[in-house]
């Protein structure tokens, strides 16, 4: 940072944006002419008759599932993108075959070294130990002079030499960093990787090959266009249309927050920056365990000795230098292209424009540039944050234009005139915005919705916090205490009003059951208008949208805005100084550009901070712990733990293929149409070395019941029954006895004779029984895939449970008629026929449920009666597994218990958010 070169914006900020000469040459991928701007290799590669000749793949086939036979679905690629200009170039992994050592590894794929045991043995120590550690275990005398061979490596220093022998990753740099005229407590030393070699092994990584995408495409779900991936949207063909013809879009998406790593004392901090490539499908984005995302800086927070009013603000300048630094090269290739070779080993014309930067609102407003007393991403200021109506988009450009104006009176290192100057136009007073020289980049498009902090964390600190105004914290932790538990889903034994910090699982779990428990205390209107918010947070997470889907999140949101008086005439809503009379909110604001953003850069959900939330404890804080917390040197001994990581991880997989004889290259493999939730290393190993999935540690697939359990009679449900049962041999009576179902051997009985006639053997066979069933469903978002199983209880009474313990299904009884309402009904027994004695006939052989049927007499809004009817049905004719909430009324009945509720209750809620799938599933087909 030279304040003497910068007295103001650059000069020429529009015009740059368009146009830019970074004085490096371009090489041309066809005949290896050297140009010298953008402009003319652009113009080369479209009428040079020499290198037209280019080979267009058939793009890479998306997945487009039939919803219904009478609802089409067409699709369509941009006609003129991901060309290939080379074949067989070398992927990331081939790369690894150019390493000094390759010639030494052609006898022993882990040299340095000795064999597979050792490597393993030197992985484990440095995953887990620190220095001093590994040292000490190397000084055992079991590893001097018992084991079966000496170690290559006597010490933890030899141990880490032979680390840095391996395979490179792209490489770690420290710069000394400094403000000319400014000094800091400390030296400042930025530790960072060229964001551009990060791309390229992201780029090529062999692991994500079935994962990719490389061209913009449109989706039409029944004439209405579908918004999930980045490719699918506006902004994908926006760009596309201004790239040479065959180039291939790379888009960047970044991540970024300031976290602290030590606790109440020493005050350190670290702000790392993550990157990673829209390319890749989000659900394996979205999944830390992929390792998709790659640090790329570890960006220092200075402490400036000068006035304090100024800190902030030099401490942003110098944010914005330092990713500038970071990104320079990577903005090149914005503007120029860069050749990158993809997973399979086709090499592209890539240009790399910022789609996205995730990053919470505090991270938003310094990135835009903008004061805490406006919106980071449109016009609106802090009087409008309430008004519920989606303004204009604060464009890059005209920030851009703003400072370069100001810059023209006022030198931006004279702070005070040049602050005070840019405040009167709503701006922070940073000059040179890291994104001012990126192609494509505009922070009212980048800056894309965050659904964990704008979304959930919302709803913790403000809607939570008015139900708790109006209901009570002692009534409220009751409700919640009260509820029945499911296996698989939060319960919250001691209320939610004594914790002040929550994670975002939790603040999701909260959401699931807090409209139907404040009712009966809260005013219909207030009701309304928190149900209306969290409907909208709720569509807000879909993976797919529609113009319809999006304009019904939309409708959600402008009826919080039409009974949001309601919560202000409950004095709910209140601050230090008592009520608070208007939701001047700033993330409120932002969910007014929820619908623009989904359209212009798709799903917000694949934006969540979920993932860099989970980066800052793998890159951060735990690290941290293996470090000597010194101020000094603390952030650099990070960086030598995660870079080890990374290199280990790479081997290892690498080694592995090496070893078993395999390509370097993952193959695409469209066997299944229907996929389990499956990590794409994981994915891998299972194709070519199933032998070796226990060496890799990941998130384990989810189990398949459809290859083996009992299917439903339109094989959209899967269910499974242990092959031990809990009860084995008894008689329909005592079962009765046992579960206090009276009625049971006469219901059963009946159904026999329907089944078998009044004469039948089977009225006297035994009985077998479980406690429990697995139901397994295809998602609702995302139709490919097979969701986790789902446990459902049915538990004998005994001194535990004195009703027993039964959770609620929603069956469709065998012959109904498929649009007749389904019904909802308390499982209290899983049994069946004994196979003993002749052979069961095919409608006896599967197992049975006993329940009792809630009659539904009214709609949701208002408050249905139930009465209580036995039935058995087939296992297969359930549906879902959903919950009921009691209606509780003014005052909860503090003798109910979680475990008696459902029996104490007489009318109840079906609860429509108790999960995502089963929320869109609801609204989709019964409502």
């Amino acid at each position: 940072m030279n304040p003497h070169n910068s007295p103001g914006c650059d000069s020429h900020a529009a015009e740059r944006l368009s146009s830019i000469d970074f004085g490096q040459a371009v090489q041309c991928p066809i005949c290896s002419n050297l140009f010298n701007s953008a402009e003319d290799i652009c113009a080369h590669l479209s009428d040079d008759p020499g290198c037209s000749h280019r080979l267009i793949p058939p793009p890479i086939a998306f997945r487009i599932p039939q919803a219904s036979e009478d609802r089409p679905r067409q699709g369509r690629f941009h006609h003129s993108s991901g060309y290939i200009h080379k074949l067989g170039q070398p992927n990331t992994f081939k790369r690894m075959e150019q390493d000094d050592f390759e010639p030494m590894r052609k006898h022993n794929v882990y040299y340095p070294f000795s064999d597979r045991a050792e490597w393993e043995l030197a992985k484990f120590l440095c995953d887990n130990l620190n220095q001093g550690q590994i040292t000490r275990f190397l000084k055992l005398l079991w590893v001097v002079a018992e084991a079966k061979r000496p170690l290559s490596f006597k010490t933890a220093k030899q141990l880490f030499t032979f680390m840095d022998a391996l395979p490179k990753v792209p490489q770690w740099r420290c710069t000394p960093m400094h403000t000319d005229g400014y000094a800091t407590t400390h030296p400042v030393n930025l530790i960072w990787r060229d964001a551009l070699e990060v791309v390229h092994h992201i780029f090529g990584n062999p692991i994500f090959a079935n994962h990719m995408e490389y061209d913009p495409y449109e989706i039409n779900d029944d004439g209405e266009r579908e918004y999930g991936e980045w490719m699918s949207c506006e902004h994908a063909f926006e760009i596309q249309d201004k790239l040479p013809i065959g180039a291939t879009i790379v888009p960047i998406i970044l991540a970024s927050d300031k976290t602290p790593v030590t606790r109440h004392t020493g005050s350190l901090e670290m702000h790392p920056t993550f990157l990673t490539i829209g390319n890749i499908h989000s659900e394996i984005r979205m999944k830390a365990t992929s390792h998709a995302w790659e640090c790329v800086a570890y960006i220092p927070s200075p402490e400036y000795i000068t006035n304090s009013d100024y800190a902030g603000l030099l401490e942003a300048c110098f944010w914005h230098s330092c990713m500038d630094m970071v990104f320079e090269k990577l903005k090149i290739a914005s503007h120029m292209g860069e050749l990158m070779v993809d997973p399979m080993g086709c090499q592209r014309y890539a240009f790399t424009p910022l789609i996205a930067h995730v990053a919470d609102l505090p991270e938003q407003l310094m990135i835009s540039c903008v004061s805490k007393s406006v919106s980071p991403t449109t016009l609106a200021t802090l009087a409008q944050f309430d008004d519920g109506i989606t303004h204009p988009p604060r464009n890059g450009m005209s920030t851009l234009l703003q400072l370069h104006e100001i810059g023209k009176v006022f030198n931006p290192w004279k702070f005070r005139e040049f602050q005070e100057a840019a405040k009167k136009v709503s701006l922070s007073g940073v000059h040179k915005p890291f994104w001012r020289d990126w192609k494509f980049a505009d922070p009212a498009v980048f800056l894309v919705p965050e659904i964990l902090h704008t979304g959930h964390k919302f709803f913790f600190d403000h809607i939570l916090k008015w139900c708790k105004e109006v209901i009570g914290a002692n009534e409220l932790d009751a409700r919640f205490r009260s509820q029945h538990k499911r296996v698989g889903t939060r319960h919250f034994t001691d209320g939610v009003s004594h914790v002040n910090q929550m994670t975002g699982r939790e603040h999701r779990d909260i959401q699931r059951t807090l409209v139907p428990t404040i009712v009966g205390v809260t005013s219909p209107g207030f009701t309304r208008a928190v149900r209306a918010l969290i409907d909208f947070i709720y569509k807000a997470q879909a993976p797919t949208f529609t113009d319809s889907s999006i304009n019904s999140m939309s409708d959600s949101l402008r009826e919080f805005h039409t009974y949001k008086h309601f919560i202000l005439e409950a004095q709910a809503r209140t601050g230090t100084s008592g009520p608070i009379a208007h939701f001047r909110i700033p993330k409120l604001e932002l969910f007014n550009s929820f619908a623009r953003s989904i359209r212009k850069s798709g799903a917000i959900i694949q934006y969540s901070a979920d993932v860099s939330e989970w980066l800052l404890i793998t890159h951060c804080k735990t690290p941290f712990q293996r470090t000597s917390h010194q101020r000094a040197t603390f952030t650099q001994q990070v960086v030598n733990i995660i870079h080890r990581q990374d290199v280990m991880r790479q081997f290892d997989f690498y080694a592995l293929l090496r070893e078993q004889g395999m390509s370097l290259v993952n193959v695409m493999d469209d066997e299944f149409d229907e996929v389990v939730d499956m990590d794409p290393t994981f994915s891998w190993i299972a194709r070519v070395a199933p032998q070796e999935m226990q060496r890799f540690q990941a998130i384990r697939p989810v189990r398949n019941h459809f290859l083996k359990g009992l299917l439903s009679d339109e094989a959209n449900a899967a269910f499974h029954v242990t092959i031990a049962h809990d009860l084995a041999d008894r008689s329909a009576t005592a079962l009765a006895q046992l579960y206090h179902l009276p009625n049971f051997p006469h219901i059963l009985s009946q159904y026999l004779d329907g089944v078998s006639g009044r004469n039948s053997p089977f009225h006297s066979r035994l009985l077998k029984v479980w406690f429990k069933f697995r139901l397994q469903l295809h998602s609702r978002l995302r139709p490919c895939n097979i969701m986790p199983s789902q446990q459902v209880q049915a538990i004998p009474p005994s001194n535990t449970y004195p009703y027993g313990y039964c959770d609620i299904v929603l069956l469709q009884p065998t012959g109904a008629n498929p649009q007749s309402t389904p019904c909802i009904a308390q499982v209290r027994m899983v049994f069946a026929l004994s196979t003993r004695g002749s052979q069961l006939p095919v409608q006896l052989k599967d197992p049975f449920l006993y329940v009792q049927l809630f009659e539904v007499t009214a709609l949701p809004e208002a408050e249905p009666h139930i009465a209580m009817i036995g039935k058995i049905v087939r296992l297969v004719d359930v549906t879902h597994a959903v919950e009921l909430i009691p209606i509780y009324g003014t005052t909860l009945d503090r003798s109910v218990t979680s475990v008696t509720s459902l029996e104490r209750y007489d009318d109840f809620y079906l609860n429509s958010f108790s999960d995502k799938e089963w929320y869109h599933t609801l609204h989709a087909d019964y409502i």
